[in-house]
Parts: structure tokens; sequence; C-alpha cells
């Protein structure tokens, strides 16, 4: 695949869960392959007003650890305007 989107998902699972689905997608990408994902730069837990599942953050670090481990690397972070972090990553060759 070209790209991957998961916003609003990865932090609904638990930290053995996230590591694995950013390794499944990066398997899954092609060389120069893009994935972006929602999740807080800060480390945490809360429940989600949705669906009351406990949602955890691992924090920016931590994301970028599992990328670099995935074989993807950190292009860039932003936050918009309803205070939502975005990681946008590339698979390297």
């Amino acid at each position: 695949f070209d790209g991957a989107i998961a916003v609003g998902l990865l932090f609904l699972l638990p930290e053995s869960e996230q590591s694995a689905l950013i390794a499944r997608v990066a398997d899954v990408l092609v060389v120069g392959g893009r994935f972006l994902f929602t999740a807080p730069i800060e480390i945490g837990t809360w429940q989600d007003m949705n669906t009351g599942i406990e949602c955890s953050s691992l924090g920016r670090a931590r994301y970028e650890g599992i990328l670099k481990a995935s074989g993807l690397r950190l292009l860039a972070t932003w936050e918009d305007e309803g205070k939502n972090n975005y990681y946008e990553t590339e698979k390297l060759g």
C-alpha cells in the first residue's frame, strides 16, 4: 500500500496492540509509503467519552521508538484546531 490512516483509533488499543498495529502497517507499506495516525504527544490514560474504553497514549518518544523499530521514520507532528496530535510517517527502504 502507498498509505494508511488511523485517526482516532490507535490510542483505543493496549500498548502491545498499538505496537503490533504499527508493525503490521509498516509490513504492508511500500518503501516511501506514508502512515498518518493520531495520538497525544503526552503519556497518559483516560476514559473515551464515546465508548467508555480506557485509552492509552504512549507519548511521542515511545511512538518514535516503535516507529523506528518497525522501519518507519517520523516526518512531522502537528496539532489541529481540536487539539488532536497527528504523526506523519514514512516507510524506509
